[in-house]
This record gives C-alpha cells, sequence and structure tokens, in this order.
C-alpha cells in the first residue's frame, strides 16, 4: 500500500496541497440574492475544511450571468461583489487547506425554463428521450461570443484570486460549454473552432492562456477533463491523452480527470453505453492509462469512498483523489481514515432504469445533505430520492423567480 494519501504535492505554480485528498466540486446550487455566497456556503465549506481535506474545489461558479446552470448558481463576474467571495475563502482555507474555484459555462446545458441564453458550439440540443424538452434549445455561438466568453473566464479567475483563493479549476468536462467544443457529437462546426481535435479544443486553450496571463504565477490553474464522454463517437480516451499534452505547455497545474455529461451520466456510474459500472473509482482504469503519458499531476475523481480504494488509486501514479458525494455525507473522511476508520454510512443507491431521472435524483439527495451539513446538522444518506428530488424541484421554483427578477436589474461594475 502507498505511504502518500497524507503527503504533501507540490504543484507546478509552487503552491503545495497538504496531502492529496480533495473535496472535488459539486454543484451546490445555493446561492444567495444576487447569485452571491452567504452563510450556508461559508458553512458548509468551513464543515469540509474541519475534516482534513488538503483541497477544497467549489461547486461550479459561472462566468456568463445569463447563462447558469440552475436558477441558484454563483455567478462571479465583474460586477458582482467581491466580499462574499472573500468571505467564502477564508472559509475555506479556515482548516489549514487550500481552495481553489470551479468556473464554468454551461453551454447548451441550460434548462428549458431558464432566462439568458442557451449557446452551443453548434444548434444541437441536447439528448434524453422523453426528457429532452427539460433543456433548452441552443443557437450556434459567433466568433465574437467565443472570444466574449474567453475573455469571461479570465476576469472571474482574476477576481477569484483577488478574493483569496488560492486558484481555479476551469471545466471542460460533464458536457458543459467546453466539453460541447471538445466533443465531435455536438460540434460540427466548420471554422477555426471545428473539425480537428486541434480546433475543437482552440477555445479550452485559449481560455488557459488567457487566465494564465490575468493571473500571478503562484496561482494555480486547473483543468477538469472527461477520461471519456461515454458516447460512441464521442470524446474518447485518446482524445483526453492529447488535450493533456497539449495543455501541458500553457501553465496547467493539474488535470481532473471524470466522465459523462447529460446525456451519459457516468460521473453518477450510470454512463449510457454501460462501459463502466457503478463501483469505487469509475475512472481508474482510464485514468490509469492515461497517467503513464500525462505531463502533468493527474486527480481523479468519482466513486471513492474507501482508504483501501483511494490507496489503490495512488498506486496507479495518480496524483490527487477526489471525493464529492463520500464527503456531502461524512464530512470528516479525510481525519477518519487519518485515524483508521472508515465512514459508517452511505449514500442510499438510485436504480431507477430512468437514467436521466435517476442522475437528477442522484444529484438532489447530495444536495439535500449538503444543506443539512450548513445548517450544522447531521446527514440523513437514507432519505428517498424521491423526497430529495421533490423538495430540491420546490427550491428551484423559488430560485428560478429570484434570478427572473435579479437578471432584469441593472448592474453596476465593482471595483
Amino acid at each position: 500500500m502507498t505511504s502518500e494519501l497524507f503527503s504533501p504535492l507540490t504543484l507546478p505554480s509552487g503552491q503545495v496541497l497538504k496531502n492529496r485528498i480533495a473535496k472535488a466540486a459539486m454543484e451546490e446550487n445555493m446561492a444567495a440574492q444576487g447569485q452571491l455566497p452567504d452563510w450556508q456556503l461559508l458553512s458548509l465549506y468551513q464543515r469540509w475544511a474541519a475534516g482534513g481535506t488538503g483541497l477544497l474545489i467549489t461547486g461550479n461558479v459561472m462566468v456568463h450571468a445569463e447563462a447558469l446552470t440552475g436558477p441558484a448558481g454563483v455567478v462571479l463576474d465583474e460586477h458582482a461583489p467581491l466580499k462574499p467571495f472573500a468571505d467564502w475563502a477564508k472559509a475555506g482555507k479556515s482548516g489549514g487547506g487550500s481552495i481553489w474555484m470551479q468556473i464554468n459555462h454551461p453551454g447548451r446545458q441550460v434548462a428549458s425554463d431558464m432566462p439568458g441564453v442557451v449557446w452551443g458550439p453548434t444548434d444541437i440540443g441536447v439528448s434524453l428521450g422523453k426528457h429532452s424538452s427539460r433543456f433548452g434549445r441552443p443557437t450556434a455561438m459567433t466568433p465574437r461570443q467565443i472570444l466574449e466568453t474567453v475573455a469571461r473566464y479570465a476576469v472571474t479567475a482574476r477576481r477569484a484570486e483577488d478574493a483569496g483563493f488560492d486558484g481555479v479549476e476551469i471545466h471542460a468536462a460533464h458536457g458543459y460549454l467546453l466539453s460541447q467544443f471538445l466533443s465531435p457529437l455536438v460540434n460540427k462546426r466548420t471554422d477555426e473552432w471545428g473539425g480537428s481535435l486541434e480546433n475543437r479544443a482552440r477555445m479550452l486553450l485559449d481560455i488557459v492562456r488567457a487566465v494564465r496571463a490575468a493571473v500571478s504565477s503562484s496561482f494555480t490553474v486547473a483543468v477538469k477533463l472527461n477520461s471519456a464522454d461515454f458516447q460512441r463517437g464521442g470524446f474518447g480516451a485518446d482524445d483526453a491523452r492529447q488535450v493533456i499534452e497539449m495543455l501541458a505547455p500553457l501553465g496547467v497545474d493539474l488535470v481532473e480527470l471524470s466522465g459523462g455529461s447529460y446525456e451519459s451520466p457516468a460521473m453518477t456510474g450510470r454512463p449510457a453505453d454501460d462501459r463502466t459500472q457503478a463501483r469505487e473509482a469509475y475512472f481508474l482504469d482510464l485514468a490509469a492509462d492515461l497517467v503513464k503519458t500525462s505531463p502533468l499531476p493527474v486527480m481523479l475523481t468519482g466513486g471513492i469512498t474507501r482508504r483501501v480504494t483511494a490507496e489503490k488509486v495512488l498506486d496507479s501514479g495518480v496524483s490527487v483523489l477526489g471525493m464529492g458525494t463520500a464527503l456531502a455525507i461524512t464530512p470528516d473522511l479525510p481525519e477518519r481514515w487519518r485515524q483508521g476508520r472508515e465512514a459508517d454510512r452511505a449514500m442510499r443507491p438510485v436504480t431507477w432504469s430512468d437514467k436521466a431521472l435517476a442522475s437528477a435524483a442522484s444529484m438532489a439527495q447530495v444536495r439535500h445533505q449538503m444543506r443539512r451539513l450548513a445548517r450544522g446538522r447531521r446527514t440523513t444518506p437514507g432519505t428517498h430520492p424521491t423526497i430529495a428530488l421533490v423538495s430540491e424541484r420546490r427550491k428551484q421554483q423559488r430560485a428560478l423567480r429570484r434570478y427572473r427578477a435579479w437578471l432584469a436589474q441593472p448592474r453596476a461594475t465593482q471595483a
């Protein structure tokens, strides 16, 4: 067994992670009025910070106020006040670890009842069978919109550093905008952003360059990338290998490997093509192969719940292991591992045959636990997925009314 689980890791930027355990990004959908973090997110991250992780990565923070993954999403753009984010960063670092902000644009993965824009590399919509109408019909981005989006990522990264975060993670996985550009199934463009993998990766690479130019050399820049989309003819492991090689000379400090999208929710252990199974470390086989040639440190996320699995992941050559659901249930799991203990509870699995609905219910279960943690309560992993899903949808309806009103108001640029 490896002895590296609680050893520090020095990244190319010089940042030192105190151990190899990270709280991976989970979309909290807990923004307060103004799409800002408030006491709930601060309390939640203080709870995680006290649990022994070396790194906390926030749920996705949106770079474009008119393009959110959900109505209670957090937005950090040029107009957002910085103090709530500074408070969030302070809470995340209260346990002596690092905190990175995951920054993202949903692209076409925007609910059909949301105001704002639904963009994609082309006008190909999300295909979920009878659930396809849940998402808006995208319009193909113009070159100007692409360039403006690149600039938005840089603004958000710079402001994250100003707020006291230790780094950003650019989200290019799970079917969001940058993942859409990488996918040959979604990106059918015939201009400089489509066709070859080099062209499909152009927007991601330009964003990395813009972000790195906007922040200091000691500020970490990471990228979250699918090891595979788990869709026939989609972005695959060989594509991931080539993109990692493209990222290496651009000042990227770490690549986090995950997989899937709303169309193929492999990140919840339920891919559309059944090439991985609902087990621990969903993407370990793919990651272990990619690590062999990766010029960058690799983080692996997906289904890790036990120390023996974590040790196996590190033994494969992975530098950092990421956990999401396990920490939503047991926020002090790293400290338990250090003491030779394991979690005493696990999330109730969702085994519904409808994979899209099962994925939504799984995410609702996780958010239910995060809200309990934020309020200082004990988690209830046995909560029935139907109850969690109904409760989540009610909360989202209230948040949607608030977001609509906020988006209609003029906003002044913050200093």
